[in-house]
């Protein structure tokens, strides 16, 4: 069995004694009181280097000298103290790192200040066409190295419609291919518009993820963490501007719409589909229909059991605190259209 014990370091190393200085510590205690002949002695050492350990141990504490004899301090309260002491400059050190590290905000500011200084003002782009903003996201896409996330927030129906009409098809072609990876939060009102379903539907297939708001503030959108789409008005939707916005190449507007988009995404409900909301979704519109457990369950061809489990689901998902108020907000949502 291999021997650690020669790397082990002397803790107390740690209290400021050296290697010398402890052994010499150990012998005073074992003697209790002693000369310097005694000690010297017994350390098999030159009287003038032994002298000169026991005067740094007298001076930290450890031991006491008395008309010419060496007394051990009790270790409690000798090595207390200087553990006291320790303690006491780790302390210190502990709030001039916290202080370093308080001052690297400020740094960071001034690297910053400094790579713009050497680059000019960040890139404001203005686009106009909507053909161009969906293609432009896919053109990033494939410059990216890794699969890019995408996040974008869709406002208004007209957006939604123009989006599962024409532009969903190219991000889940490139879904499909590895190039990106998309997560959208849309109003809960648009689920219903021809054809979302179905886009959104190709969209979770192929790994992108899908949640509703009420309201959605504005359209944004993230590209990977360089790039930033943002709103020719704040608020407005793109079809009312003729699809203007403006592409920021900025690190910093990204990180702030990042996070703005997290704080939504948390807020956020997911779709009502997949497997297990598959089941639920059929439960509250057979129940809409006026159907009670026993029916529901035969008709789906499972235990009333589930069909009961599947209510508790629902409810759960939804905040709601009865089976009414699950079907009034499930239909809210469009989940029983």
């Amino acid at each position: 069995m291999r021997n650690d014990s020669s790397t082990m370091p002397d803790p107390l190393e740690t209290l400021g004694l050296d290697p010398a200085q402890t052994a010499l510590y150990t012998a005073v205690l074992r003697l209790h009181r002693a000369t310097l002949s005694e000690l010297a002695a017994a350390m098999d050492g030159p009287v003038e280097t032994v002298g000169r350990q026991l005067n740094d141990l007298v001076r930290l504490g450890v031991i006491d000298e008395q008309s010419g004899h060496y007394l051990a301090r009790h270790p409690a309260a000798a090595l207390g103290r200087l553990i006291a002491e320790r303690l006491d400059l780790l302390a210190e050190e502990s709030r001039r790192i916290d202080s370093a590290l308080g001052s690297i905000r400020h740094l960071i500011r001034d690297y910053d200040a400094g790579r713009d200084y050497q680059s000019g003002p960040f890139t404001v782009e203005q686009v106009s066409g909507a053909d161009i903003l969906y293609e432009s996201v896919v053109g990033i896409a494939v410059q990216s190295p890794t699969p890019m996330e995408l996040l974008t927030a869709i406002p208004d129906e007209r957006t939604m419609i123009d989006f599962a009409r024409k532009f969903a098809d190219p991000w889940v072609d490139a879904q499909r291919r590895g190039l990106l990876r998309l997560r959208a939060i849309i109003p809960v009102a648009t689920l219903p518009l021809p054809g979302v379903r179905d886009q959104l539907g190709r969209l979770i297939e192929t790994g992108g993820q899908v949640r509703t708001l009420d309201r959605v503030p504005s359209w944004f959108m993230t590209a990977g963490a360089g790039v930033a789409g943002l709103p020719a008005t704040w608020g407005g939707n793109l079809p009312d501007h003729a699809y203007n916005f403006y592409v920021v190449r900025a690190p910093i507007v990204v990180g702030v719409l990042r996070s703005l988009f997290e704080e939504l995404w948390a807020r956020a409900m997911p779709l009502p589909w997949g497997r297990k909301a598959d089941g639920v979704v059929q439960v509250l519109r057979l129940a809409a229909q006026g159907m009670c457990d026993d029916s529901i369950a035969r008709h789906l061809g499972v235990s009333v059991r589930t069909v009961r489990a599947r209510f508790a689901d629902a409810m759960a998902e939804l905040g709601a605190q009865s089976r009414f108020h699950a079907g009034v907000e499930a239909a809210r949502r469009g989940w029983l259209t």
